[in-house]
């Protein structure tokens, strides 16, 4: 398993820059984000220079670009945002072999029309699931037209907000281009550590075969987000558990700040290293 961290922890609004930081804080890889740039994260257009600043970037430092984000609200209560965020994610979809990646993470929404992470009660009713089954069939077909996949992430506050729902999504799309992110912070909010450890098994459990990146972000007891080792994951079980399984993905780890960066890979680092 590589070791990755989203670009954006650094400053920077070029690739070099920022994928130069990674390296010396011990990442080989990185889920690299359009701002590093100093654009939108979902941009309307993407430039061939811009793109072959990315490649270069990996290039010479040797930090792959292990996906890209495309986070957008897919089941936005307004379809014209669901409409332009689609239309975005086709330029990202378009520009990602340029870049070095053919991964693009994904956002599955919230009703909550200003906030995409934040929950909303909505989010479970059958409307909201039907929208996002014809957002993400649309979003798999731009996926197969540029030999994409795109990356689920189960998060507490979306509508897939647990491993079984992204199991159920995966089934019915259907689709070999739907991939998996999994970040044992999102499979909880408080939990005793029995419970935090069988979220994570029951998880690999229904999601291993696809899994394609495995995100380290930790929680203090009380439920807010730590960097990674600062918390209460187990993350010496977390991998295990997908090496168990078969998970040879990438670990990203975000949720911390630049300043955190070199002790963070140092930790999961450590992790890796010791379970073969």
């Amino acid at each position: 398993m590589q070791l990755g961290i989203f670009a954006k922890t650094f400053p920077g609004s070029d690739a070099q820059t920022v994928l130069s930081a990674a390296r010396d804080a011990g990442y080989a890889t990185v889920q690299f984000n359009m701002a590093c740039l100093g654009l939108k994260s979902m941009p309307d257009a993407i430039s061939p220079a811009e793109t072959a600043s990315i490649a270069a970037a990996a290039a010479s430092t040797g930090v792959s670009i292990a996906a890209v984000s495309g986070t957008y609200n897919m089941i936005h209560p307004d379809p014209e945002v669901r409409r332009v965020g689609l239309a975005r994610l086709d330029v990202l979809a378009r520009s990602a072999h340029a870049m070095g990646t053919r991964l693009i993470t994904l956002c599955t929404g919230s009703r909550d029309p200003d906030d995409q992470w934040r929950h909303h009660p909505d989010n479970a009713t059958p409307q909201a699931w039907a929208d996002l089954i014809a957002e993400m069939t649309k979003a798999a077909a731009i996926a197969a037209a540029h030999d994409v996949d795109l990356g689920i992430e189960p998060e507490l506050a979306n509508v897939i907000s647990s491993a079984p729902l992204a199991r159920r999504l995966l089934d019915e799309i259907g689709s070999p281009r739907l991939k998996i992110v999994l970040d044992p912070a999102n499979l909880f909010e408080i939990a005793p550590p029995a419970e935090r450890r069988r979220l994570v098994e029951d998880a690999i459990g229904l999601l291993a075969p696809s899994v394609a990146l495995a995100h380290a972000k930790d929680r203090h007891a009380d439920g807010s987000f730590a960097a990674a080792g600062t918390g209460v994951i187990d993350f010496r079980h977390f991998v295990a558990a997908l090496k168990a399984g078969g998970v040879e993905a990438p670990l990203v780890t975000h949720g911390l700040d630049a300043g955190q960066a070199t002790s963070v890979a140092r930790y999961l680092a450590g992790i890796l290293e010791g379970i073969a």
